[in-house]
Formats: structure tokens, C-alpha cells, sequence
């Protein structure tokens, strides 16, 4: 960081590639686009950029009160996904007579171009405004020169063609890049691709993350890209295996698919009774704290080995395992407050499909969620060096009420009812609760549909309690299986049960 003397030579001195002073303190478009364009530091210098706030242009200070607030507003624009990618960069207050500064110190990335909501900023002397379609190539050239990481190495042997173009034109770029920026590139979708770390231009071919991401066919290249998800009977895999699925194909494909089973099929959200006039939504295993274990698993494995994501379901807990242990400047002594990337360009992708967010912050979620969930917490082992394991443990408060009971070899006890409630009352709720567990999510649909068959998907995830992408996965496979049509206008009409004599859930 700054001494007290590089500081002071900073206030004095005129704005320059790597100084940038203002007084504003809620412009944060302003400070965005300043760490953005120190990140790409487009003049090649080396030197770490410098956002002074609370100084004028002549140097003198605007008598700014530096509070916590302002220190954690700040300091959280590294993280917030904004800027992509991360920029590394400090904050530190220094305290004068007639008032404080706030200085952040942003070191030149060493993956530019860095992107600030899609836009490439750049500063040249005191000059800051988005890059030219030259300052990007340099930018890209940078890149090129500093590759360290597998997912930004060449994949020789492929080329454009081994890309699902269609996809990425429709689904990433749309939310990596602005879209007026978009609209004026003119560039080749090779040269555009290197710009986001997925092309080398020196190789003419696609990187090995553009093929886990994007690609037709990634497996013919990377083995071991795919989740292999496996249901075991039992509590070790000497049980014979009840459901298995291998989710193959490039990421951007898959994630919907991955996202869309584990709220189907694994959560298996239910209400359960916590009184006789209330109840309380528990799942098997939370969805997204289930969701985020497992995509972050997809983010940080290693895609170098033939091994895949392991996916195992038992009666008594889920448990997740990629290739590739702890990496870089993560131990388990700083885990999970310290956070490196095995792939930074994955994650980043990941990240701009919303998929992922950054793991140190995830795991205390993860650990909230499951502990209210009735699952405890997650365990990390990190005993297996080249793997990385976790386990989520059932909820104790879903198996309580009986649920889940066919998979196990011992029905579980019900916890006994409070003793102010009657015996009438305890008698009609197990009743009601006995009759609740052997519904099935589609099943509970056919009953609404059935008791206001104007009921809006909407409405179904409200009271299904899944989100409506779940709920649209249901309707289609009702509707496929011809138990289901929908007659009249889509806002305006009607559900009609066709059949369901001999219908089979899920």
C-alpha cells in the first residue's frame, strides 16, 4: 500500500495513467469504471493504479469522515460480479487534520481485459473511457502472454467448428458483454471469443475452457467432463443402485439440467406440521444450498484428469467429490476465508450465467441454510489431497415426519406431539401428515389442477413451493404422458385432467 509520502506527492501532483482523485463518495459507476480501467492498464506500465476519495483536483482535502459503511461499501466492489475479472485490489483510510481519505490500490490484471458490466474501461494519462477495438487486442495479447491456468490453455487438435457458436451467441454474450457494445463489435467471433479468454489467436483454436463451456462435444477432448450422479440403496455403495444419470455435454447446456434435478428430484420440498394450525416448508436436502455445493464443485475441479464430478445419493446423506484438491493459496487452516481459482475463466463464465457465486462467500450461506434445514452442517474433508469431498447429511426434521422412510431399513420415529395439544387434534394431524408424505410433487399439482383448474403456473410454485421452472418441468412431462391439457387463452384458461388412473409419479 501507499506510504504517507507516495500519498502526499499523489495530492500534489497532477492526475495521471495511475492516479485518479474525486470527492464523490456514492458515484460508484465512477469508482467501478476507475478500478476497471487500473485492472487493464492498457499502457503496459506495471504500476498499481490509485483511486483517491475524498480530495478536489488541486489537492486539497474535502474534509470526508471515513466510516465503516463507506470502508465495507468499497471494499465490496471486488467481490460483487461486477467487474470480471476480480480485480485485486486494497482499501485503506488515512486520517488527516481537515479529513480523511479512502485510497484503493488496484494492481494490473494479469487475465485483461477486466470488464466492468460488460464494458472494457482503459486509462490513458488522465483519460478514462471504454477501449478502443486496438487497446482490446493489446489487452488480449497481455492475456495471451500470461497464461497460467489450464481452462486459458490452447486445446490443440480443436477448432472453431467444435464450438456451439449458436449457443454463444444466444446465451453468453448477451450477459458478458453490453449490449450497445455488442451491437458495434465488428470483429471476427474468433477475435471476440479471445477477448473473453476463450480463443488463442496463436493456436487458432479454442481454449480448454471454451470447450468445457461451449463445446459439442467436450468429453472427445476433456474425459472427464461430466457428472456422474448415482442412487444407492443403503448407506455405503455395497447397496444396489436404485437411480443413476450421467449429465454430459458442455456446461452451458448442462447447468439448466443439473439445476432443474436437484429441485425436482432432490430436494423434495414438503410441508410439515409444526403445530395444529401451522406448518413449516422443509426439504430433504435444501435446494440451493445442495445446488451451490455441486456447482461449485463443477467451477473448481480439475479438468485435466479423466475422473468425473461425483454425484452419490444414500439413504442417509448426499455426497459431492471433484478431482483436484485445495488449490494455490487455499489450506484447510483458511478455508473458506481465503479463495483461489484452478479455472479462472470457468468461474467467471459461471458466474455471468448466474449460476455460481464466490465460494468463500457461499459456504457460510451453505452452512446457514443446511443448519435451518434440519441437516447440520456441511463436512468438508480434505483428507484426499488430489479429491475434494463434501458431505450434506439429510435433514433430521424432514426424516422426523416420516418422509423419506421407503428408503431406509428402519421407519423413523415421529417426534411426540406437545402436550397441550388434544388427543382429537394430535389424531387428525398425523392423519393429515400420513397422507401428505405419499404425495408426490406431481401428484399435488393434479390435485390443485383438479380443485381450480384456472390455477396459474405462478400460483402451482406458491403452493408446490418450488420455483416455476420446476413447475413447467412437471406440466411438461404430464402433458407428454397425455394426463394433462391446457384449453383457452395461456392467461385466461383452463387446466382439463385427461387421465390419471394409472398414472406413475415423477
Amino acid at each position: 500500500m501507499l506510504s504517507l509520502r507516495q500519498l502526499q506527492h499523489y495530492l500534489s501532483d497532477t492526475e495521471s495513467s495511475h492516479v485518479e482523485r474525486t470527492i464523490s463518495i456514492d458515484n460508484m459507476d465512477k469508482f467501478c469504471q476507475a478500478i476497471c480501467a487500473f485492472s487493464n492498464d492498457v499502457s503496459g506500465s506495471g504500476k498499481n493504479g490509485y483511486l483517491i476519495i475524498g480530495v478536489h483536483d488541486n489537492g486539497d482535502l474535502s474534509g470526508l469522515k471515513v466510516d465503516d459503511k463507506l470502508l465495507l461499501k468499497i471494499s465490496n466492489i471486488r467481490t460483487d460480479g461486477n467487474i470480471l475479472p476480480q480485480p485485486v485490489m486494497n482499501v485503506e483510510k488515512f486520517t488527516f487534520d481537515n479529513g480523511d481519505l479512502l485510497v484503493v490500490e488496484v494492481q494490473p490484471s494479469e487475465f485483461p481485459p477486466v470488464r466492468y458490466r460488460g464494458r472494457v474501461w482503459v486509462r490513458v494519462g488522465p483519460r478514462k473511457s471504454m477501449a478502443t477495438e486496438a487497446e482490446e487486442k493489446i489487452l488480449t495479447e497481455r492475456r495471451l502472454s500470461n497464461i497460467h491456468t489450464f481452462d486459458a490453455m490452447p486445446c490443440l487438435g480443436t477448432t472453431i467448428h467444435d464450438l456451439d457458436i449458436k449457443l454463444i451467441e444466444k446465451e453468453y454474450l448477451p450477459k458478458a458483454v453490453a449490449e450497445d457494445v455488442l451491437a458495434e463489435d465488428k470483429r471476427s467471433t474468433e477475435e471476440q471469443l479471445a477477448s473473453l479468454g476463450f480463443y488463442d489467436l496463436r493456436y487458432n483454436c479454442p481454449t480448454n475452457g471454451a470447450i468445457v463451456l461451449f463445446g459439442k462435444n467436450p468429453e472427445r477432448y476433456l474425459h472427464g467432463s461430466y457428472i456422474q450422479y448415482v442412487r444407492f440403496k443403503g448407506k455405503d455403495r455395497a447397496g444396489d443402485i436404485i437411480n443413476e444419470h450421467k449429465f454430459a455435454g458442455n456446461l452451458c447446456r448442462a447447468l439448466p439440467k443439473i439445476d432443474t434435478f436437484i429441485e425436482t428430484s432432490i430436494a423434495q420440498k414438503r410441508p410439515i406440521p409444526v403445530s395444529v394450525l401451522r406448518e413449516e416448508t422443509f426439504s430433504k436436502y435444501p435446494y440451493w444450498a445442495t445446488r451451490e455445493l455441486l456447482m461449485n464443485a463443477l467451477m473448481h475441479r480439475d479438468y485435466e484428469t479423466n475422473a468425473p464430478v461425483q454425484f452419490y445419493e444414500y439413504d442417509d446423506r448426499i455426497e459431492v467429490q471433484n478431482p483436484g484438491g485445495l488449490y494455490g493459496k487455499v489450506t484447510p487452516e483458511n478455508f473458506p476465508n481465503v479463495s483461489d481459482y484452478r479455472n479462472p475463466f470457468i468461474a467467471e463464465a459461471m458466474k455471468v450465467l448466474g449460476y455460481v457465486n464466490r465460494f468463500s462467500r457461499g459456504v457460510y450461506r451453505v452452512q446457514k441454510e443446511l443448519i435451518e434445514n434440519g441437516n447440520g452442517k456441511a463436512i468438508f474433508d480434505f483428507s484426499l489431497v488430489t479429491a475434494f469431498r463434501v458431505v450434506e447429511n439429510v435433514s433430521e426434521k424432514y426424516l422426523e415426519e416420516g418422509f423419506g422412510a421407503e428408503n431406509t431399513q428402519e421407519k423413523p420415529k415421529k417426534h411426540p406431539r406437545k402436550a397441550q395439544e388434544t388427543n382429537g387434534a394430535t389424531q387428525e394431524t398425523t392423519q393429515e401428515t400420513d397422507g401428505t408424505t405419499q404425495e408426490t410433487t406431481q401428484e399435488i399439482i393434479l390435485r390443485i389442477m383438479k380443485e381450480k383448474p384456472e390455477v396459474t403456473q405462478r400460483e402451482l410454485a406458491q403452493i408446490v413451493g418450488i420455483t416455476i421452472n420446476g413447475v413447467k418441468y412437471h406440466i411438461k412431462k404430464l402433458t407428454k404422458a397425455g394426463i394433462i391439457e391446457h384449453k383457452g387463452p395461456t392467461k385466461s384458461g383452463k387446466w382439463v385432467i385427461i387421465k390419471n388412473e394409472n398414472f406413475i409419479p415423477e
